[in-house]
């Protein structure tokens, strides 16, 4: 996509909200940092989920509105997006241009943002944007930012100050810049920080050290700092071009000359996340994946989720009807939640119904898990029974009383589940001498198959892992895409996942310590600090499963038990 092409499908991916004249001629110069979104600011984050206009600024910041509002790609609503980077040519604006539209746009009334990568005052046009208001008589306020000038080396884990490195040098050399420089005025420089020299470092290097820099002063390049595509290089005043180039070094790039690189080999923590820059397959309901995915990317994951399966109310609706007037009748002495999403089909058929929790007063209520648990509580209810030990419908049986005609006054269990559960736990409790209405509350079902490029990512190995949460979403996600290649490793959440895992062809190298998705994200994380620490220990290059042979991988223990 050119980004003309892009500026174009900002403006339609969403539509103006209604206007407002709370603030009329209003705008707020909004740092949005380096790349990261996680380094936006609260205050950045509130304006931006109150404007009616975003003039954007970098290729990201459509998705980043987007993310901050809870807007799915490609669907409409949120504010209008105004492309104030690129020209409809799809060349860059100059400043007086990008000047220009945040007038225009301003003159319209309501609240206007100004998106600006990186700080609005730092090595960006936010003065000359924020002059050309003041001209027009236009209030505006700045919402600094962090500037990629510390943000990007300390995600290289390179401090710029320590107690003996006290001075710090900032110079930019884009737009043509480094031939203009006189770099013998920075050659004694403590610290020497530089941007957009990419292109110009080998002037640079060769023009610090005519000027008396030591040859072998450290030097670190990063590009792409603060996002999970981050790569450092790390050399000398002397070979830094060299390496960069063999590298394949793009912009954009912040290099940092001077002795405190030599601290990035004890401090460096982001490029050295277990799984960093890992591309890893979700397959689960979308209502799931969230905390799954907000857990890996913790651990430098990049999540992706593709749904396999969809909830949907069951075919016949009478039971579960039935079933909610005898629970509001007292015809039950217990009421057994075995996932979050038979919480949430007996929420919704209460709303249906207009009742609320007060309804549940006198039963008991069971939970399988955590996860359940808590969703129990978001109700506003607590569970008076979670397995003591496996989270499991087989850990609830472990702790579930037998019946008691003396302590229980109603011997009746009201089970709502999905319709492929499994018998297991009506069995149980009828052995307790518990009788059962095993009620379908949902049914899960098939997804649609992914998109044609997500299928061939999948079955070439172009991701690097893929995490099954359920015996189904194996069964799903071969059934709309195909089984994912030999390379990607398989993290499964229990044996019952492994052993459908296996049955399909695949091969299971990491198996959670107990059916949890905290415990299945930390089991994979586990395999990926060990094979990382194999590859140094080896002497190898630290390399993404996509990106080796099948035949050349070791590590193949199961991890996490």
């Amino acid at each position: 996509m050119t980004r003309a092409q892009g500026a174009q499908s900002q403006t339609t991916a969403t539509r103006p909200r209604g206007r407002t004249n709370a603030k009329p001629g209003w705008v707020a110069f909004v740092g949005s940092g380096p790349g990261d979104p996680g380094l936006l600011t609260v205050r950045a984050a509130d304006l931006i989920r109150e404007a009616d206009i975003v003039i954007t600024e970098g290729a990201e910041h459509p998705a980043l509105v987007r993310m901050l509002l809870g807007l799915p790609e490609g669907s409409e609503g949120g504010p209008e997006l105004v492309d104030g980077g690129f020209g409809e040519d799809g060349q860059p604006l100059t400043h007086a241009a990008r000047a220009k539209v945040v007038v225009r746009q301003a003159k319209r009334g309501g609240r206007v943002v100004r998106l600006m990568t990186g700080d609005p005052f730092v090595y960006a046009s936010g003065p000359e944007e924020a002059a050309a208001c003041a001209k027009a008589g236009l209030g505006f306020e700045i919402v600094p930012g962090v500037s990629a000038a510390a943000a990007v080396p300390a995600y290289a884990g390179i401090p710029l100050t320590t107690k003996d490195h006290r001075e710090v040098t900032v110079v930019t050399a884009g737009d043509g810049a480094g031939h203009r420089v006189d770099w013998s005025r920075y050659a004694d420089a403590n610290t020497l920080v530089l941007l957009s020299a990419v292109n110009s470092i080998a002037d640079i290097a060769k023009a610090l050290v005519a000027a008396g820099r030591d040859p072998e002063t450290p030097v670190a390049m990063t590009r792409t700092g603060t996002t999970t595509d981050q790569q450092t290089v790390t050399s000398t005043l002397e070979h830094i071009a060299a390496d960069a180039r063999a590298s394949r070094m793009a912009p954009p790039a912040v290099t940092v000359i001077g002795d405190v690189v030599a601290m990035r080999d004890a401090l460096s923590w982001f490029e050295t996340k277990p799984l960093f820059g890992w591309r890893i397959l979700v397959p689960r309901t979308k209502e799931q994946a969230g905390s799954l995915s907000a857990r890996l990317r913790g651990f430098g994951g990049v999540p992706e989720e593709v749904p396999t399966i969809s909830v949907e109310p069951p075919r016949n609706p009478l039971q579960m009807d039935k079933a909610v007037r005898g629970l509001v009748e007292g015809r039950y002495e217990w009421i057994a939640f075995t996932s979050v999403n038979a919480v949430k089909a007996v929420r919704e058929k209460f709303e249906e119904y207009g009742l609320d929790a007060r309804a549940f007063s006198g039963l008991k209520i069971a939970a399988v898990g955590d996860k359940t648990a808590a969703a129990i509580a978001e109700w506003g209810l607590r569970a008076d029974l979670t397995p003591s030990g496996e989270q499991s419908a087989a850990g609830l049986l472990e702790d579930w009383p037998e019946y008691d005609e003396l302590l229980d006054p109603i011997n009746r269990v009201f089970l709502p589940r999905a319709d492929i559960a499994t018998e297991n736990l009506v069995a149980g409790l009828i052995d307790l001498g518990w009788e059962c209405d095993d009620v379908t509350a949902y049914r899960t079902v098939r997804a649609a198959p992914p998109p044609a490029p997500v299928r061939d990512a999948i079955k070439s190995g172009k991701f690097d892992a893929v995490v099954f949460t359920s015996s189904s979403t194996v069964r799903n996600l071969v059934g709309i895409a195909g089984k994912p290649h030999p390379s990607t490793v398989i993290a499964v959440i229990g044996p019952a996942t492994a052993k459908t895992a296996e049955e399909h062809g695949l091969r299971v190298d990491v198996l959670a310590s107990k059916p949890d998705v905290d415990a299945l994200v930390d089991a994979l994380a586990d395999f990926g600090a060990a094979r990382r620490a194999e590859l140094v220990e080896g002497g190898q290059p630290v390399t993404k499963p996509s990106e080796r042979k099948p035949s050349s991988r070791k590590l193949r223990a199961k991890r996490g038990g």
